[in-house]
């Protein structure tokens, strides 16, 4: 099996994803990779639903939406399995805020214990550390300026939306003034 990232929006694809796309001979995927990669695709595409990836056949290439190793399905992938890297949404933030990747700690906070994640965030921040949170819909912007007021922490906020894509936004406030998002396709970056 092949897991290749499609990137994070639209026009994202790198030439090694294309190649592996363009020559597969069956495809899967959520709607949205589908769609990031349809341009290429010449074979049979499914949806998928199953997203352990168990169930698929050794020849398949499977989409997965910015990176497979961001909160992607790289993490299912079996010994064997080639693993294609995309343009994740954490790149696409840094490069639009020029904040560089190497003082950075990334959190997903999807279908995670909140309380874990937040234990998480302060330490990453204690550590003096930019934080990159993929938000669940229990804890997005405004939770985090909450917690963070909670802890005297005053922090720039950034919310990424829709990057990548025609209508792509970026809003920054603070702990005082969080941004708030306008979608759910959306990551938080917390700066110094």
């Amino acid at each position: 099996m092949i897991i290749v990232g499609v990137g994070a929006g639209p026009n994202l694809l790198t030439q090694e994803a294309i190649s592996a796309i363009e020559s597969a001979e069956i495809i899967y995927g959520s709607k949205r990779a589908i769609e990031l990669a349809s341009k290429h695709i010449k074979c049979e595409a499914h949806e998928i639903s199953d997203y352990t990836l168990k169930s698929l056949p050794e020849n398949a290439v499977v989409l997965s939406t910015g990176d497979p190793m961001l909160s992607g399905l790289g993490k299912y992938a079996r010994e064997g399995d080639v693993i294609i890297p995309g343009i994740s949404s954490l790149q696409l933030a840094c490069a639009r805020l020029r904040l560089d990747i190497e003082n950075l700690a990334v959190i997903s906070a999807h279908s995670r214990e909140i309380e874990h994640v937040k234990k998480q965030l302060f330490i990453e921040l204690g550590a003096g550390k930019n934080v990159f949170l993929l938000p669940d819909s229990s804890f997005g912007a405004v939770e985090v300026a909450d917690f963070l007021k909670s802890h005297h922490l005053s922090r720039r906020i950034s919310v990424c939306e829709r990057l990548g894509y025609p209508d792509e936004r970026i809003d920054t406030g603070t702990t005082d003034k969080p941004p708030h998002p306008e979608s759910d396709m959306y990551c938080v970056v917390i700066t110094g």
